[in-house]
C-alpha cells in the first residue's frame, strides 16, 4: 500500500472497532459481544480504512486482530446485512461485495504481520478474515465454519475459494467450502488452518506475545517476506526465483542486513531499524 497520505487527517477513534496501540503493536478488536461481533456495513467499511490508514504511517509493525466476549467474530450481521442485501439492486451488491474483499485485500498486503487471536466462533466473514490474517492462534474452544452455502451463497466469498486451498489445501477447502461444517481447533490444528493450539483463555496473550516478537524484528524483511508470499502464490518458479533475486538484493543495501554483521561481530543482539 502506497505510504503517501492525501489530505484526509488519520482518524484515532473507530465507531465500529476498537483501537489499541502498544510500542508499534496495533491491537483491532471486534466490539460487539452481545452480537458476538457479528459485522455490519460500518465494521466492514471501517477495518478497511483503519488498515489502509496504519499501512500508511508506517509505526505499526505487527497488528493483532481479536474479538470480545465470547467468540472472535460470528460473520455478517443477520438483520443489517442479510435483511438489508435483500432490499439492494444488483449494483449495490456489488459494491457491497466488493467492499468486503478490499478488506480481504488490505489484510493480505499491509505492509506488516497479522495475528488473528481466536476463541469461540469464527463464523463466515469472521472465519475468512481470520484466514487472511498471517498467523492463526486459537484456543480449544476455537471453531470456524465457513457458513457461506448455508444461507444460499457460493462458498467462494471475499477470496476464500482463493486462499483456504493455499493454506489447507484442495481437498480440506472443497469439504469446508461446500458443506459449511464447523471444524473445531484441534482438527483446525490438524490440516494446517491455524498457526498455533493455544491453552485454554490464553490465544489472545499468545498472539500478543507473538505480535511483539514481529514487531521487535526486522520489520522491512518482514515486510518484504510477507509480499513475496502474496505475490508468489500464482508465479512460475522462474518468475519467483527472480523476483525473490531482486528483493534480495534490495534488502542487502538495508541498515539491518549491515546491522547483523555489525551484531554477530560485535556478539550482541541486533538492533533493528526496519530501513
Amino acid at each position: 500500500m502506497s505510504p503517501f497520505p492525501s489530505s484526509a487527517p488519520s482518524a484515532e477513534e473507530w465507531r465500529h472497532l476498537r483501537l489499541t496501540r502498544d510500542d508499534g503493536v496495533a491491537t483491532v478488536t471486534f466490539a460487539r459481544p452481545e452480537k458476538l461481533n457479528a459485522l455490519t456495513f460500518g465494521a466492514y467499511a471501517d477495518l478497511r480504512d483503519l488498515l489502509a490508514e496504519l499501512s500508511r504511517e508506517r509505526s505499526v509493525r505487527a497488528l493483532v486482530l481479536a474479538g470480545e466476549g465470547r467468540g472472535f467474530c460470528s460473520g455478517g450481521d443477520v438483520d443489517e446485512i442479510i435483511g438489508a442485501t435483500l432490499a439492494m439492486d444488483t449494483a449495490q451488491l456489488l459494491d457491497f461485495n466488493r467492499m468486503t474483499g478490499q478488506v480481504v485485500r488490505a489484510l493480505r498486503e499491509c505492509p506488516f504481520p497479522v495475528v488473528a487471536a481466536v476463541h469461540g466462533v469464527a463464523a463466515g466473514a469472521g472465519a475468512v478474515l481470520a484466514l487472511a490474517a498471517d498467523f492463526r492462534i486459537a484456543d480449544p474452544s476455537a471453531r470456524f465454519a465457513f457458513l457461506f452455502t448455508r444461507v444460499g451463497l457460493s462458498g467462494g466469498d471475499m477470496g476464500a475459494a482463493y486462499l483456504l486451498p493455499r493454506v489447507v489445501g484442495l481437498g480440506h477447502a472443497t469439504r469446508l467450502l461446500m458443506l459449511g461444517d464447523a471444524v473445531r481447533a484441534p482438527e483446525a490444528e490438524r490440516i494446517g488452518l491455524i498457526s498455533e493450539l493455544a491453552e485454554e483463555g490464553r490465544a489472545d496473550e499468545r498472539a500478543a506475545e507473538l505480535a511483539r516478537r514481529l514487531a521487535d524484528g526486522p520489520a522491512l524483511a518482514l515486510a518484504q517476506t510477507k509480499a513475496l508470499l502474496t505475490a508468489e502464490l500464482d508465479m512460475p518458479l522462474a518468475a519467483a526465483v527472480e523476483m525473490d533475486a531482486a528483493t534480495q538484493a534490495l534488502l542487502m543495501h538495508g541498515e539491518d542486513y549491515a546491522e547483523f554483521h555489525a551484531a554477530f561481530t560485535e556478539k550482541r543482539p541486533p538492533k533493528w531499524q526496519g530501513r
